[in-house]
């Protein structure tokens, strides 16, 4: 099944699922906690909107390069999540809460991609 969107609307519409990712990431991370009560471990998720910004700047907001910046975001997402959990510094969460929740931000950030990949054509 192919998706049919102009390729601006696929653009902005993967741009606004990306923002709102990062957002939602920050939010989760600083205030409940993703690896554990919203302490030092969770801080290291400042690196995947990092990466965001920085892969977006270097695309210049372009379709195709910002298929790879969000590639490298959801990338940078599971090993921020990898590395937490092999350190064992996940607290009280449980691995397969903190799995799941990788997988949701991972996935959310492949869709913005796949919607990039789309305005692309």
């Amino acid at each position: 099944m192919s998706l049919r969107l102009p390729p601006t609307t696929a653009s902005r519409l993967g741009l606004t699922v990306a923002v709102g990712t990062a957002v939602l990431l920050v939010l989760a991370s600083g205030a409940v906690g993703i690896v554990g009560a919203g302490g030092r471990p969770d801080r290291a998720y400042v690196a995947v909107p990092a990466v965001l910004l920085l892969g977006s700047l270097a695309a210049r907001l372009r379709p195709r390069g910002m298929v790879l910046a969000l590639g490298a975001t959801a990338l940078t997402q599971v090993v921020v999540s990898a590395s937490l959990l092999l350190a064992g510094v996940h607290g009280d969460a449980s691995v397969v809460d903190v799995v799941g929740i990788t997988a949701m931000f991972a996935g959310l950030f492949g869709t913005s991609a796949g919607l990039h990949a789309v305005a692309a054509g």
